[in-house]
């Protein structure tokens, strides 16, 4: 944080007005009786310079803007989540269809997509119908978006990455 008007105790610091003006270098209680004159507060903006650089401005005017900024800053940025897409080896073309177009809608919106078919029982002697199942997946939506990772078995599960495509 800054430190403020009368916490600012260094024998001499380098003043620098409202506007951006310098003022010169000065003891820190020549600086704060022309602060007091112009109804400003003095700021120590930068500490480690030798010697000290402070600044006339108001100071609550000054934490509103940053404020603000940082609000727009947060406003501006889009959070990546991962959404998850289940299918079974057995899944039929419209169910594949469904959860196509829901994968596809995830990646339009900028998230990552896993998909995942689970083997249940016997289905685990026939990985290769998951394998060919998320390979059809990932042909589908080869246009929107990039497969990170290709097809790995995981215990029960075999699953792929697809993340959405830059370059807009």
């Amino acid at each position: 944080m800054h430190e403020l008007n009368e916490e600012i105790n260094d024998k001499e610091i380098r003043l620098i007005g409202d506007q951006g003006e310098q003022l010169g270098i000065m003891s820190s209680a020549e600086a704060l009786k022309i602060a007091d004159e112009k109804g400003l507060d003095l700021v120590k903006i930068s500490p480690q310079a030798v010697p000290p650089v402070c600044k006339l401005m108001n100071y609550g005017k000054f934490r509103f803007e940053q404020s603000k900024k940082e609000k727009e800053a947060k406003k501006n940025q889009h959070v990546v989540e991962i959404k998850e897409i289940r299918m079974s080896p057995g899944i039929d073309i419209g169910d594949f269809n469904t959860k196509l177009k829901n994968a596809q809608k995830f990646i339009a919106d900028g998230n990552r997509v896993k998909v995942s078919v689970r083997f249940r029982g016997r289905e685990m002697a026939h990985t290769d119908i998951g394998r060919d199942l998320l390979n059809r997946f990932a042909e589908q939506c080869a246009e929107t978006a990039n497969l990170d990772k290709t097809a790995k078995l995981e215990g029960r599960m075999m699953s792929i990455f697809l993340s959405p495509k830059t370059g807009k």
